[in-house]
């Protein structure tokens, strides 16, 4: 390594003896060796499946060619499949999220400058992350996935205000400026009742602790970034918008086939509709607010009933997937010797066809 001689001695444990064999391995029919290489804390699974699979081809040339070896097992496909669908979720949020404040706001300026603030939060608590020792992995991007459908909020209050300020013909520099002080303290309060949920996983013992963690800090500091950039980054971004000020403004009226077809009454239209919705909302509260009686008995009724299905919950450590593999445990009598065992499992496996792994152990 580097020009050094590197001895047997220092990366293994040599003596001269023997040691009792209790655990035979067999592929396919035939004896084999199993090698399993694991990684330590810090390492990437990814990193070091990548660097084991590129150093085979160099350890392959120095060996018989009578000797095969075969990867039975690479964690890094689970692995990878585990990310891109955390990916493509928070992607499906975003996009979603996205069309929800467009069909709300009914400016698609408004849109791109809250949907903004979603990759830049996110960035901001992988940063963060990084800084503490944390690495991307599932559990990480579980909690950047959780976050993604509320990082929009602080944005999106404020913009919501901003208009609401503009409708009252304020100047341009008050609106922008009443527009976020009004709501600092009311999203600041908010976002810290959301991360305060998080906090009783600090509390956790054990693996628990290992796993759960660094999903709550990714979440919170994912919120604690939405609410800077909602403070600092949004008002400096509609100030730089010329167009997203009038609200009696046609702020649709683009000329290409896609803003021509959500147009200003194509808002407007939503608009009824949705305040058609919300007229017969407010007609069924005022009806539950009469009959008060029924509608709690319904409630408690509901409410019962659905604690009858925690028994029908399965209570698992880690969720069931398909990890590709089919394991068969099989245990013989006490005291078996370990060539009767190897015996018993072969007429197991030859039950079966296709490849097959086997590893036979005995324990003392």
């Amino acid at each position: 390594m580097n020009g050094a001689t590197v001895y047997i001695k220092d990366v293994a444990q040599v003596r001269d003896g023997f040691q009792v064999q209790n655990n035979i391995v067999r592929t396919n029919g035939s004896r084999g060796v199993l090698i399993a290489i694991t990684r330590n804390g810090k390492a990437s699974t990814l990193s070091i499946v990548s660097a084991v699979k590129a150093a085979l081809p160099r350890i392959l040339a120095n060996v018989p060619p009578e000797l095969k070896v075969v990867a039975l097992a690479d964690q890094s496909v689970f692995v990878r499949a585990s990310i891109q669908g955390v990916v493509r979720e928070a992607l499906i949020a975003a996009g979603l999220t996205g069309m929800m404040i467009l069909l709300f706001l009914g400016s698609w300026r408004s849109t791109l400058i809250v949907c903004i603030s979603i990759p830049l939060s996110i960035l901001t608590s992988l940063c963060l992350l990084s800084l503490l020792g944390q690495t991307i992995n599932v559990m990480t991007l579980g909690g950047l996935a959780l976050a993604v459908g509320i990082l929009v909020d602080d944005a999106t209050v404020e913009i919501e205000n901003t208009h609401r300020n503009i409708a009252m013909r304020k100047a341009a520099g008050d609106r922008r400026v009443d527009g976020a002080s009004q709501i600092a303290v009311p999203t600041f309060v908010a976002t810290l009742s959301i991360c305060i949920v998080f906090v009783p996983v600090l509390l956790l013992t054990g693996t628990a602790r290992y796993l759960f963690t660094p999903l709550a800090m990714a979440v919170v500091f994912a919120m604690l970034a939405s609410y800077l950039l909602s403070r600092t980054l949004v008002p400096t971004m509609m100030a730089l918008s010329a167009r997203i000020g009038d609200p009696c403004r046609k702020r649709w009226k683009v000329r290409t086939p896609a803003g021509r077809a959500y147009s200003l009454r194509g808002h407007e239209l939503f608009n009824s509709a949705f305040e058609a919705l919300r007229f017969r909302y407010v007609g069924l509260l005022d009806w539950s607010l009469r009959h008060r009686g029924p509608v709690l008995v319904v409630f408690v009724t509901v409410f019962l009933g659905s604690l009858g299905l925690a028994w029908l919950v399965g209570q698992d450590f880690f969720p069931r997937v398909d990890s590709g593999q089919m394991r068969l445990h099989a245990r013989g009598p006490a005291g078996t010797r370990i060539e009767e065992t190897e015996l018993q499992v072969r007429r197991q496996s030859n039950a079966r066809s296709g490849p097959s792994f086997l590893r036979t152990k005995s324990r003392c």
